[in-house]
């Protein structure tokens, strides 16, 4: 048999129609190899499109929100913010549903953004109160929050010998005292000031005292 010659134009498009087919091909490799590539261990974008596929944009996941901090270590502005916030759910929601009545056995004071300690006690329980009203907490969520953190943290901080015990007793009769907390015994006391006497001898005095 005679070999078949095509015309330059047939075996053009013959050409243009093989590279086609080649490039589909390419593609369709690299998108085999995607789906087969291992899944990625981010649980934030399980059941996203994968980047790099055409016409699908790439998934960037949101950025975490920061870690919460003790009030304590916060400083500034900052501090003034978060102590804020704190002072708005202290006198909305805890003073105004498990606040009682005041009593010599169960002090409260106005000014407790004063005592450092009771600030750092209720700001603790605030963020446990967050966790435990999520809906990721459960059903029992509020009531362990209840039993394992307001329960306790009142009881030290409302207590009648706790931080408060020596301010307000009387709502008729607003008063702010914080008595001296506990010193150096008698004993360090007498050892600093015979040091501190020894320190301040005068050199002129033992000038005098040398032949």
């Amino acid at each position: 048999m005679e070999p078949v010659r095509l015309p330059d134009a047939d075996l053009e498009s013959i050409e243009a129609s093989v590279r086609k087919l080649l490039d589909r091909s390419a593609e369709q490799a690299r998108m085999i190899d995607s789906l087969a590539a291992a899944p990625s261990a981010d649980p934030r974008t399980a059941g996203m499109p994968y980047a790099g596929f055409p016409g699908m944009p790439a998934f960037t996941p949101p950025a975490p929100p920061p870690e919460p901090k003790p009030i304590l270590e916060l400083e500034g502005e900052e501090f003034e913010d978060e102590l804020a916030a704190l002072t708005d759910w202290v006198d909305d929601h805890l003073m105004d549903v498990y606040g009682a009545e005041i009593t010599t056995a169960a002090p409260w004071c106005p000014q407790w953004q004063e005592h450092l300690d009771v600030v750092a006690w209720l700001h603790a329980l605030w963020m446990a109160y967050q966790q435990h009203k999520d809906p990721e907490a459960g059903p029992s969520g509020m009531f362990v929050w209840h039993r394992d953190f307001l329960t306790h943290a009142m009881a030290h901080v409302r207590g009648a010998g706790g931080p408060l015990s020596a301010c307000q007793t009387d709502p008729d009769r607003p008063e702010h005292r914080l008595l001296r907390a506990p010193g150096p015994s008698t004993r360090s006391i007498a050892r600093e000031a015979e040091a501190q006497q020894d320190g301040d001898a005068s050199p002129q005095d033992d000038i005098g005292l040398a032949p």
